[in-house]
C-alpha cells in the first residue's frame, strides 16, 4: 500500500508517496551509514535526475543499496 509521508527537505515541508517498507528500508540505511534520515533524503534528493520523480528515485536508491550488499 502506497502512503503518503509527510518529512522536512531542506527545510521545507513536503510529502512524498512511498509504500511503508521502502521507508522502513531508508530508515535503516540511514542508520547504517550514520547519517540522518533527513539527511539520507537530500542527498537522494541532490544526485536524482532533474524532472525525475523523488519517490521513484527513493525505490531506486533502497534497490541499488540492497542489491551491493
Amino acid at each position: 500500500m502506497i502512503r503518503k509521508h509527510s518529512t522536512t527537505l531542506h527545510g521545507h515541508r513536503t510529502s512524498i508517496s512511498l509504500e511503508d517498507a521502502f521507508w522502513d528500508e531508508l530508515r535503516i540505511i540511514a542508520e547504517k551509514r550514520k547519517i540522518s534520515f533527513a539527511a539520507l533524503l537530500a542527498e537522494i534528493d541532490d544526485k536524482r535526475p532533474e524532472g525525475s520523480n523523488l519517490s521513484s528515485s527513493l525505490r531506486v536508491y533502497v534497490l541499488n543499496w540492497l542489491k551491493s550488499q
